[in-house]
């Protein structure tokens, strides 16, 4: 095979190779290959600060779509909740009560149940100055930790271009997203996460060309002399073989027993099939799962109690399964949304794009209970929530206390980290 058309990095990842089903995804294959071409000697593997494990684990989750923190965890003493949602308000005689102040949501009882059980942090008034409601656009700000765009990767990818050093190329396994395509969270200037929806389809395929075929069919021959690779040619061929191996690991990790039941739901299988590959023991340090829906315009009522019931069962089930694994305390789960609801429902029974909500912890290694202040009812602003905890203080927390990395340099600037991991 002539390789001269994989002359440089950013080349070779236009060429289109793809993951199937796994859409715009960039895979330990491209990601190996791509580091050799812009450097076959820059080699990299995670490492966190001295007196942090090396196998623990963050499973972030995202709620697609915008959450009504408002609904979730509800301050159903306030007379201003009630009369801004005269229809939407949840009754004080059926939230699930903590406090004298709040509870959760009725249908939130695998939430209710995770938070008697001490595995459940939740942060109040999470979001950023300025806050923006596009749906996209604020997305893109939770992804790169960046309110003002100056930066284009994401925070996580961030973590895996400053932790990775030593001896082998940081793979692709690091970060595994089960979602249709790549999150920007875990994309980083040189990481890229694997990304699917269906283990059992990860497979390699080539781009439309026939000379994309042929170089991949090329690359995946098996090297016979046994010798180290002294060309760029032979190092893809050894690296393209290892994708292979690693994609075997993947499918084979997902062929494992649960240890707890799930739902026959997507989200619950996304998070089944994260289990199963954690108790593989596969070297990711951070997983990926998404749970969307929670753009609740109009009919939010009923939406929302399936989306609670679904998060608060899918994440009880996951967090048994890790246990009778004997891996709860390696794991820390964080949620996020881009933003939450108006405080006034509107007049189809849903309510509008809003600013500050609510995110939760779980795990634990967590400090379980109420964290931050809780945003003044009372005192809007532009007629939502006012955030009262800037959401990188959260991401500090992480990436300081369980992955135990430099967040300044990661975040661009320091952010005080709250107290959310136990010591």
């Amino acid at each position: 095979m002539n390789p001269e058309w994989l002359t440089t990095r950013r080349e070779f990842l236009d060429k289109n190779l793809t993951l199937l089903a796994a859409g715009a995804t960039v895979p330990a294959f491209l990601d190996r290959t791509a580091w050799a071409l812009d450097d076959p000697k820059d080699v990299r593997q995670t490492r966190s600060r001295p007196g942090v494990p090396e196998d623990r684990i963050l499973v972030i989750v995202q709620l697609a779509g915008g959450n009504d923190g408002l609904n979730t965890v509800i301050p159903y003493g306030h007379d201003a909740y009630r009369r801004a949602r005269p229809r939407l308000a949840i009754a004080g005689a059926d939230v699930l009560k903590f406090g004298d102040d709040f509870g959760f949501h009725p249908a939130a009882k695998g939430l209710r149940q995770l938070y008697d059980d001490g595995l459940l942090a939740i942060v109040q008034g999470v979001g950023y100055p300025n806050p923006n409601r596009s749906h996209f656009r604020s997305t893109d700000i939770w992804a790169t930790a960046s309110p003002d765009g100056r930066q284009y990767d994401g925070w996580m990818g961030r973590y895996f271009d400053n932790a990775c050093r030593g001896s082998a190329p940081c793979s692709s396994e690091a970060a595994i997203a089960v979602t249709s395509e790549s999150p920007l969270a875990l994309r980083g200037d040189r990481f890229q996460p694997v990304s699917f929806t269906n283990p059992q389809a990860l497979r390699w395929v080539g781009g439309r060309r026939r000379k994309m075929a042929e170089a991949f069919a090329a690359l995946n021959q098996p090297d016979e002399t046994g010798t180290p690779p002294v060309t760029e040619l032979d190092y893809l061929r050894r690296t393209a073989l290892n994708a292979r191996v690693s994609s075997a690991k993947i499918r084979e990790a997902n062929q494992g027993r649960s240890r707890a039941d799930y739902a026959n739901a997507p989200f619950a299988r996304s998070l089944r099939t994260i289990a199963r590959m954690i108790a593989a023991k596969l070297p990711t340090r951070v997983y990926y799962a998404s749970l969307g829906g929670f753009d609740t315009h109009a009919g939010q009522a009923n939406r929302h109690r399936q989306l609670l019931t679904q998060l608060g069962d899918g994440l009880r089930a996951f967090l048994a399964d890790v246990k009778a694994q004997g891996n709860l305390d390696r794991v820390v789960v964080m949620t996020f949304s881009e933003f939450g609801r108006r405080v006034a429902e509107n007049g189809s029974g849903g309510t509008d794009h809003g600013e500050a909500s609510c995110l939760f912890l779980l795990g634990t290694k967590v400090h379980a209970g109420l964290h931050g202040r809780h945003p003044d009812l009372e005192r809007l602003n532009r007629g939502d929530l006012a955030f009262t905890t800037d959401f990188r203080r959260v991401y500090a927390s992480i990436l300081t206390d369980w992955l135990g990395a430099d967040a300044t340099s990661i975040l661009g600037q320091r952010f005080e980290p709250l107290k959310l991991i136990r010591a």
